[in-house]
């Protein structure tokens, strides 16, 4: 293809060195509280990226200001010795540690994920509280809980979530009505399993609250509404489940989901003169439905800023 004028003259720019973050990526941390009997585990990954005058670095090679992203590693074990609260406070803390140390830090992404232990259940009686092992822990639930908080000098943004929650329902779910070509094989079911793994983020208005209680909370409701509503699409349970977060938390400005058709099929028993009311499936784990869509209050603000580096959504 032969360059025109136009072309010419957007490409023969000075050059120059455009928006830029660096740092450590996935620092795996473990933080085992002591001081009670009952022992409390938290494990995070952690990434920590800066944003500020770092142009001679890339430009000219200089490192003078170039916080190591060794030095960012050591930090992020150095403060999590005196506690992590939440996923949320700790990048937070991170946040306010290296725009305060360095003067040419003007921000920066924290992004914090967290998995989740679970004391082991006991009927026996040695180092055991409630039912439950003192200081022995199983893996638990399915789903990471996160946040990713950047700042731009005193400007912070909060967005908060959790990916890999699986859920499923046995009934209550419905699809038909749909348009039909001659590429449509799909049949119409009043009566289907509904499985999805979903990933919700949701961007926080306000710093001045308990992150551990809201997302506790936005938990509950995500999967007390996708139990409840007798589902006619996944979109319709995608819009309910953020329909009743924002009406519950209004600390909280939108929410944005990526949630997968998880396929179970119903076997076809008839080759083997079998019946098969609704009891057998095989699951397809691809190809898949993939549906996303964000929930937000109109005519509200929107901070476009906060999601920039979200990646995963509509």
């Amino acid at each position: 293809m032969t360059a025109t004028a136009t072309d010419a003259q957007t490409t023969n720019g000075t050059i120059v060195l455009g928006e830029n973050q660096y740092g450590k990526a996935e620092v795996r941390v473990m933080k085992v509280d002591r001081d009670q009997p009952r022992h409390r585990i938290t494990e995070l990954s952690v990434t920590s990226q800066l944003r500020g005058d770092f142009a001679a670095a890339h430009t000219e090679g200089d490192q003078g200001k170039v916080v190591a992203t060794d030095t960012q590693k050591n930090t992020i074990f150095g403060l999590a010795k005196d506690g992590i609260a939440s996923p949320e406070e700790f990048a937070l803390k991170l946040a306010e540690h290296f725009t305060s140390s360095f003067d040419w830090v003007a921000g920066g992404r924290w992004e914090v994920k967290e998995y989740t232990w679970e004391h082991i259940p006991s009927s026996l009686t040695k180092h055991v509280t409630d039912g439950e092992h003192d200081h022995s822990f199983v893996k638990g639930g399915t789903e990471t809980r996160n946040t990713i908080v950047q700042r731009e000098g005193d400007e912070v943004f909060v967005v908060s979530g959790l990916e890999d929650l699986k859920v499923l329902k046995s009934t209550g779910s419905e699809f038909h009505g749909f348009p039909r070509d001659r590429f449509t094989t799909l049949q119409e079911t009043t009566d289907r399993i509904l499985a999805t793994s979903v990933t919700a983020r949701w961007r926080y208005t306000s710093l001045d609250i308990d992150f551990n209680a809201v997302y506790d909370d936005v938990r509950r409701i995500l999967l007390e509404t996708f139990a409840d509503v007798h589902s006619l699409a996944l979109q319709q349970t995608l819009y309910q489940m953020g329909k009743r977060v924002l009406e519950a938390h209004p600390e909280i400005g939108e929410i944005k989901f990526s949630m997968p058709n998880l396929h179970h099929f119903l076997v076809d028993f008839e080759p083997f003169g079998l019946e098969n009311p609704n009891e057998v499936f095989y699951i397809a784990d691809r190809p898949y439905g993939k549906i996303e869509g964000e929930v937000k209050r109109e005519g509200a603000a929107t901070e476009p800023r906060a999601w920039a580096t979200v990646t995963g959504f509509c």
